[in-house]
């Protein structure tokens, strides 16, 4: 499973952004999938995740009533809509996938198995 990374880039306060990840797989529609975000000198934390059939959305308290996940399995892609941005948005964004239940492990990285290479969002105050 190869997943790439777009639509990052810069933004001021209170702009908005989409990115997408792409999925390279037949079977796009068996994986549940993730958002994670990494700023510099952070860990790996978690932002946004959907099952497989889009049945079921969690996110981060912090991105809560901002970010919205969605997924298109005609498109084998995955996207995070991302509102009201804030300078402590500012991070790399990487997708995840993993076809393992999410249950309650959703917001764990070692929960997925596949991972792209990351696309840099930067909030400007």
């Amino acid at each position: 499973v190869q997943l790439v990374e777009s639509g990052g880039g810069l933004v001021q306060a209170g702009g908005s952004l989409r990115l997408s990840c792409a999925a390279s797989v037949r079977t796009f529609n068996w994986y549940n999938m993730g958002w994670f975000r990494q700023a510099p000198g952070k860990e790996r934390e978690f932002v946004a995740a959907i099952t497989w059939n889009g049945g079921t959305m969690l996110y981060a308290d912090s991105v809560k009533g901002r970010f919205t996940i969605s997924r298109d399995n005609a498109k084998n892609t995955v996207y995070l809509q991302m509102n009201s941005l804030k300078p402590e948005d500012t991070a790399v964004y990487y997708c995840a996938a993993t076809t393992s239940a999410l249950a309650d492990r959703y917001n764990v990285p070692s929960r997925y198995d596949y991972w792209g290479q990351g696309t840099q969002v930067t909030v400007s105050s």
